[in-house]
């Protein structure tokens, strides 16, 4: 480990990438201690403390929201954004063609229009956001023009994060996205600690250790199945050119049992947020039906039954919907075929993408309620302890490992790149 860390540091254009990156993080983090005017701090404190929505989207704002920083939404609009457009993909034709087949040119493409309908998201979610905490009474501003500039500040604040984040995955270590969410995550936890030391019981202790068991679980979980992978054996036809042969060798097609990473919870978290914000916003209004429409609604996701049920069935749907978007067998199936490849017992061409399709899919499954499960352990710990402080624990660590060990493998694969010899 520290020979790899020694290495990292003596090779000069990597050093300053690791470099860079952090720069970049701390610039994200002091954004989101500039706090914005008129915050009722106590009233605030109360807000987060019954509200575990606001906590999860607290956790992609960075800790901003909780701040109600200038970049309070974090890059909470620009997920929405790539999901409405990775959901476009699936129902418009031409999207799809042209995030698949246009090549960099049509991902470029695709990248500028998500970034596009950030800004009226983003624009909308935060006044959405001031519509809420003017009502709970955390934000005390009340003429019109206040109110502008908070959501045109915070807007701006959620495209420079978008910024941010292309300019850390532009480095090649690491999405930057998920580099951001986890910068957030990783703030919290001194605080969290200390929370817990002020918070500890002795009486509890054996609570204590269980729960900490549970997390050291939960964290051996997530590597294992993130690495975790079905290798289907391909083998190649010998051709014969000339005096020459080709082929003949035997390798294997890696299929991960996770194919869609920690996007699946993000997903599932950013839609599982809008039916309570909107609710909580509408409670309020004159109308009776609306408000106790709204109420109800609030009351529903507050449920803790309801709430982790929902959440388990989202991830494991979008579990399946990403893992179709990235993995496609057809294709696959067909590049085999062009290079004289086969799975050994299996036509090639259309037998071939069936066959993978449906190994796909099972495996897909244990990865889907494994993310489920996690997603919706600390629910089930707290329901249990009654212990707080654990709200978005699985949710956080399965984010945290995760990017931890994408970024390790980013930095092992440009450590081998310059093993070769010319670097």
């Amino acid at each position: 480990m520290l020979e790899k860390i020694t290495q990292i540091f003596k090779v000069r254009e990597l050093r300053n990438k690791i470099l860079f990156i952090l720069g970049i993080l701390v610039v994200f983090r002091v954004a989101a201690n500039i706090p914005l005017p008129g915050v009722n701090v106590e009233q605030l404190r109360r807000l987060f403390e019954g509200n575990q929505l606001l906590g999860m989207l607290n956790v992609f704002s960075g800790g901003g929201l909780s701040n109600i920083s200038i970049v309070m939404l974090g890059v909470g609009p620009y997920i929405t954004a790539s999901i409405i457009m990775q959901l476009m993909t699936m129902i418009v034709p031409r999207i799809e063609q042209m995030y698949k087949e246009e090549g960099e040119a049509g991902r470029q493409k695709f990248n500028m229009w998500t970034r596009w309908l950030t800004v009226p998201l983003a624009t909308l979610q935060t006044f959405s956001m001031v519509a809420l905490l003017r009502s709970q009474g955390v934000l005390m501003v009340s003429s019109a023009v206040d109110i502008f500039v908070i959501v045109v500040v915070a807007t701006a604040g959620t495209i420079f994060l978008m910024w941010l984040g292309e300019l850390i995955t532009e480095k090649g270590i690491g999405n930057g996205v998920s580099l951001i969410i986890f910068a957030g995550i990783v703030s919290g936890l001194p605080s969290a600690l200390s929370n817990i030391y002020v918070t500890f019981d002795s009486t509890q202790f054996f609570t204590y250790a269980a729960i900490l068991a549970i997390t050291l679980v939960t964290i051996a979980g997530v590597v294992i199945v993130s690495e975790g992978q079905r290798n289907i054996p391909v083998s190649y036809a010998k051709r014969i050119r000339g005096d020459r042969s080709y082929g003949g060798s035997s390798t294997h097609l890696p299929l991960r049992v996770n194919q869609a990473g920690v996007i699946p919870i993000i997903f599932a978290m950013s839609i599982m947020l809008f039916p309570g914000m909107i609710a909580s916003f509408l409670m309020r209004v004159n109308n009776e039906f609306v408000a106790g429409a709204a109420t109800a609604v609030n009351n529903l996701f507050q449920n803790q039954w309801f709430y982790g049920t929902l959440y388990f069935l989202l991830v494991v749907a979008f579990t399946y919907f990403y893992t179709a978007v990235v993995f496609d067998p057809e294709k696959i199936s067909e590049n085999l075929q062009k290079q004289g490849g086969y799975v050994p017992g299996i036509r090639p061409g259309r037998n071939t993408a069936d066959f993978l399709y449906k190994i796909m899919n099972r495996i897909t499954l244990s990865g889907s309620i494994f993310l489920g499960a996690v997603a919706v352990l600390p629910f089930i710990v707290q329901g249990i302890t009654h212990i707080q402080f654990l709200q978005i624990g699985g949710t956080g660590i399965l984010i945290v490992v995760s990017v931890v060990i994408e970024t390790i493998k980013q930095i092992e694969s440009q450590l081998v790149m310059r093993d070769y010899e010319g670097f």
